[in-house]
């Protein structure tokens, strides 16, 4: 596949992920036993791949290039090549379309079909096998985004942690049956930052609001298959990229952004909780979909007598392995967007005593 109407050259390592100058996309990418790495670019309606484009610049393991013309909206995705070698904790499979793990917007839900492991389901050989089947019609894909926005005169409460009265919600359990609510609010950010729910929280006295996560996080199969879904959030598929069930349509990082502003102005604070402990890979048995398929050896803590297995302290089939470099770096970074560029004030963090344990 060619690339028509863009030019594209080296780029740069940093910052990692996707990043619009205005004139281009840079994209970035960390993969320590990666023996290649494409970038797949889509169609506007994600259906078609249109593009498959090998990084050739690597500057210690960061892989980059830098496509000019390219602009926010445009949806991609990466397949790493590597050993696909489990018993030695490697899991590379390039027929497995990855999210970026940096991508601040993603599209669409997964499918759980078989074609989003990577191995072959069923098989004799579980894991050890190896599926050849290209998993991108399953896969949600990331979005470049233009993070720019109009904060106007916003100026966080910064209240004392001494007067602090502090209210935990959930963004869709706040509204899906407040009063004075519309139809489209209920459910999302734009219920959360309505006039009704600040006026409430105000009279209550609260300072501070903490959401449980917003931020992109998967349906298992298992609660799919009871024709279920996840409702509290706490089974990330990306650090960054806000949740899109709880968006009213439109783009999700405004609508964050807009809560936080209507928030500001209300005079009260908004925290996050954050889950950087574990990912929606699960355990050795579960789906490809952004860090196993990039780099399984770097991003998860494996066990060391056998890094076929993962340490699996959470008790949700994986760890972040969080005394690598880049993956604090993965988590400094996401904490560092939510507060500079979405403007959450704080943050609470979901098992954090995993976060310093080792395998």
């Amino acid at each position: 596949m060619t690339l028509l109407n863009h030019s594209m050259s080296a780029g740069r390592p940093n910052p990692i992920g996707a990043t619009f100058d205005g004139e281009g996309v840079n994209f970035a990418v960390f993969s320590e036993h990666g023996e290649r790495v494409e970038l797949c670019l889509f169609d506007p309606t994600g259906a078609h791949e249109i593009a498959r484009i090998q990084l050739l610049e690597r500057d210690g393991d960061v892989w980059h290039i830098y496509i000019a013309g390219l602009t926010p909206g445009a949806q991609y995705g990466y397949r790493v090549h590597g050993p696909y070698a489990p018993e030695e904790g490697h899991r590379f499979n390039p027929n497995k379309l990855l999210l970026d793990p940096y991508a601040k917007r993603i599209t669409g839900n997964i499918a759980w079909n078989d074609a989003i492991m990577g191995y072959t389901i069923g098989a004799k050989a579980e894991d050890l096998s190896y599926d050849p089947r290209d998993s991108a019609p399953y896969v949600p894909r990331s979005v470049i985004v233009d993070p720019t926005f109009q904060w106007g005169t916003d100026a966080p409460p910064e209240t004392d942690l001494a007067d602090t009265l502090l209210y935990e919600a959930h963004v869709k359990g706040m509204t899906a049956e407040f009063p004075g609510l519309t139809s489209g609010q209920r459910g999302k950010y734009l219920g959360m930052a309505s006039e009704p729910i600040l006026d409430h929280l105000t009279k209550l006295g609260v300072t501070t609001v903490q959401l449980l996560p917003v931020h992109a996080f998967l349906d298992d199969k298992f609660l799919i298959d009871a024709n279920l879904t996840n409702y509290w959030g706490y089974n990330p598929l990306n650090f960054f990229a806000p949740s899109l069930r709880y968006n009213a349509g439109g783009d999700p990082v405004e609508a964050v952004q807009s809560l936080v502003r209507a928030f500001h102005a209300q005079g009260l604070e908004v925290l996050l909780d954050v889950v950087f402990n574990h990912t929606a890979e699960s355990d050795h048995l579960g789906p490809t979909l952004g860090l196993r398929g990039i780099d399984n050896a770097s991003y998860y803590l494996l066990d060391p007598a056998n890094p076929f297995y993962y340490f699996n302290p959470t008790g949700t089939g994986n760890a972040l392995n969080a005394g690598h470099e880049t993956v604090q770096r993965l988590v400094l970074d996401a904490l560092s967007y939510w507060h500079e560029t979405l403007g959450m004030d704080g943050f609470r963090f979901d098992l954090a005593s995993t976060l310093a344990r080792g395998s």
